[in-house]
């Protein structure tokens, strides 16, 4: 079929179709695409001019969202996307999608003496690699893996990212290593998942965790090629961090660029550049300032952070260190004030840890609030000091309205209010009363007794749940999911997600298949209503589907990579639901 000149090709015809032309043109889109039908009349004429060439040039479109093994096949990830198919191989097409310039490269291409342009990306093996990754001041590698589908999405991007960082000075290499074929060097660098990206320096591995597309990466790779601590000059400088700064402040103190210990600290600000601000000083006035020598790190907090119970900076002594572990160690120790400020740009990087005290009011540390905001605060410190297992902190109840409404105390009607976080995404809630170091004491000392009660959203527990999937909730999770004469496959959903929508009828059919398999619960739950109250069911997107077999509820196995139909659903539970003798039935 054909449409203006434009032929139609889909999952069924297309291999025959292309199979023995040289070069095709071809348009992936989506109906309802708002780019595709602007750009509709502009792929018309450009059909009408190749069909002039000599010889004919055909051009084609595909439906992306109906010819779906197609459009995963050719890694389309957005509408429209423009390849040319080259004796079977596709060739990305990214310039402007205007006819002049579509016309001019899909000729290019289709000359006879064409040949693809050499890939930027490096291809490393056992035998180049050392002499390659040694070499480089600064080097990303990506270990993948052939079959893997997030690896043939990156490759595109990667590519991309490898011939724009190929043309900087000086350039920035970007390599890739084939985890299956390479099997020595994945072990070497502890690669168990794909695709795993790592930064070399001068050989040696820091993780990488920057994003998976071209621009990102490119930013990202020039802001670490980048020294990793900022050089102070003027006490000035020391002074504006102390009065106005929010974060930790970290300075090496050295005598010059070769001082050893001065080769540490940049070994170990590389290792943190992403959580961290490091800064180093050459000056002996700066040295005096912090009343401090050359071989030292200097690790304090800014004036607001400072308080009577907790030391004004702290000192390491860099002279007998031999690596860069013990800066680490000692930036990480004191990163956080004895009561820091946990907002949401800081939340995941400061305040990870758990058991989290956090009281929240109205926090604003500028200049006409910050006496209040520090006399609450005067309030916490006074217990945070006396439980140093615990980290302790102060949220502005605007920043987390919506984890206060989560802990139940949006309507508590006191000023101050305060929950413990604990590991396992458990919550614990104080019940208002007014607040005072006293109250707040009670309340760490009944957490760690373990006298207190988790808090759990959950909707309302279904009056009926016969139906062929059981609808879990987080008040019934541990009666229903870790019941422990059940195996339970278990799918977390979000209303409003897309995927789930296409997955229910398919999954509700499941439930149907197993109904009468007695040991077999079939389950789901709206995971953006309810608190999943275990640590073993993470859940990082939708929908996301384990099975917990009912003698390793701690360990359940998570669905992943195969496709979310009957068939493959079907299979996954068969290999690992838990057998059953027919005898112990009969019993």
């Amino acid at each position: 079929k054909e449409e203006n000149g434009v032929l139609i090709l889909n999952d069924a015809n297309f291999d025959t179709f292309t199979a023995d032309k040289d070069t095709v043109l071809l348009e992936f889109y989506a109906p309802w695409c708002g780019h595709c039908k602007q750009f509709a009349p502009e792929y018309e004429k450009i059909a009408k001019t190749l069909q002039e060439n000599d010889p004919p040039i055909p051009v084609a479109k595909i439906d992306a969202t109906a010819a779906t093994s197609l459009a995963s096949r050719f890694d389309v990830s957005g509408y429209p996307t423009l390849k040319i198919l080259k004796k079977g191989q596709p060739v990305d097409y990214d310039g402007s999608r205007t006819e002049d310039a579509i016309v001019a490269k899909v000729k290019e291409v289709s000359d006879p003496n064409w040949t693809p342009p050499p890939e930027a990306t490096l291809v490393l093996t056992q035998d180049n690699f050392d002499n390659v990754v040694n070499d480089a001041d600064i080097i990303l590698v990506e270990f993948y893996a052939p079959w893997c589908g997030h690896c043939k999405r990156l490759a595109p991007e990667y590519e991309k990212a490898a011939q724009e960082l190929s043309q900087r000075t000086p350039p920035i290499p970007l390599a890739k290593v084939d985890a299956i074929a390479e099997t020595e060097l994945a072990k070497r660098f502890d690669v168990s998942g794909y695709p795993t990206l790592k930064i070399f320096r001068k050989g040696k591995p820091y993780d990488y965790n920057g994003p998976r597309e071209k621009y990102g990466i490119v930013d990202y790779m020039i802001e670490q090629a980048g020294p990793p601590s900022k050089q102070i000059q003027a006490s000035k400088q020391v002074q504006e961090f102390l009065k106005d700064g929010d974060d930790v402040i970290i300075i090496g103190v050295f005598s010059g660029e070769n001082d050893k210990a001065y080769q540490l600290y940049q070994e170990a600000a590389n290792g943190l550049r992403e959580d961290y601000k490091f800064h180093h000083t050459f000056s002996n006035e700066i040295a005096k300032l912090l009343k401090t020598s050359p071989g030292k790190v200097v690790v304090m907090q800014p004036e607001k952070f400072q308080s009577k119970h907790e030391a004004k900076m702290h000192v390491l002594d860099l002279k007998d260190s031999a690596d860069g572990s013990e800066i680490k160690e000692h930036v990480l120790k004191h990163a956080l004030p004895l009561v820091g400020h946990r907002k949401p740009s800081n939340d995941a990087k400061r305040f990870s840890k758990r058991p989290l005290v956090v009281v929240y009011y109205s926090v604003d540390f500028s200049f006409d609030y910050r006496v209040a905001t520090q006399y609450w605060r005067g309030k916490v410190l006074e217990v945070a000091k006396d439980f140093p297992e615990y980290v302790f902190a102060v949220s502005d109840e605007e920043d987390y309205s919506s984890e206060i409404k989560d802990l139940g105390l949006l309507e508590s009607g006191e000023d101050v209010n305060v929950a413990i976080l604990d590991e396992g995404g458990k919550k614990y809630a104080m019940e208002p009363e007014e607040f005072d170091s006293d109250v707040l004491r009670q309340f760490v000392m009944a957490f760690k007794k373990g006298k207190l009660k988790p808090i759990v959203k959950s909707q309302p527990v279904p009056k009926s749940n016969k139906g062929p999937v059981k609808v879990v909730v987080g008040k019934t999770f541990d009666a229903i999911v870790m019941d422990p004469k059940h195996d339970v496959l278990i799918e977390f959903y979000a209303p409003w997600c897309g995927h789930c929508k296409k997955l229910e009828p398919v999954y509700t059919e499941l439930g149907r298949k197993y109904k009468n398999e007695k040991h077999l619960v079939i389950a789901k739950m709206d995971a953006t209503a309810n608190d999943v109250p275990s640590d073993h069911y993470k859940v990082e997107g939708f929908p996301t589907i384990y099975f917990a077999p009912r003698d390793r509820k701690n360990n359940p196995i998570k669905f992943d990579g195969g496709d979310r139909d009957l068939e493959h659903l079907s299979k996954f539970i068969e290999e690992h639901m838990t057998k059953v003798s027919r005898a112990k039935e009969e019993l």
